[in-house]
């Protein structure tokens, strides 16, 4: 984390300053801090697929990466309520963007897992 706020450190200091001076309200900064977290977590990869999935221009193979490496990413962004695989059959699986807003976490905050 502290390496994603060292590449933002701009931003961190811009909206750190706005929270300080301002009524104190850290909503803005929390919102800021969780979106900076986020991008921590996801691996580069991750966030290339989701970036191709929310400009709609995801049209299968997208990373020069292993197989073994590809569905590591896939399960994890499924198990961080990211992801779903839709209940198309056929030989292609299919994924979306969970955009329900509903998270299969539990109260600790962590993927079910089944």
């Amino acid at each position: 984390m502290s390496a994603q706020i060292r590449r933002e450190r701009n931003d961190y200091y811009e909206i750190l300053e706005r929270t300080q001076k301002g009524t104190l309200d850290i909503t803005d900064w929390l919102l800021w801090f969780l979106a900076c977290l986020g991008r921590a977590l996801l691996e580069r990869r991750q966030r290339l697929l989701l970036n191709r999935l929310l400009d709609d221009r995801f049209e299968g193979k997208m990373t020069k990466c292993f197989q073994d490496t590809a569905s590591r990413d896939i399960r994890d962004l499924i198990e961080y309520a990211i992801l779903v695989k839709d209940s198309v059959g056929g030989r292609s699986t299919i994924y979306s963007l969970k955009l329900d807003g509903r998270s299969d976490h539990g109260a600790s905050g962590q993927p079910s897992h089944p």
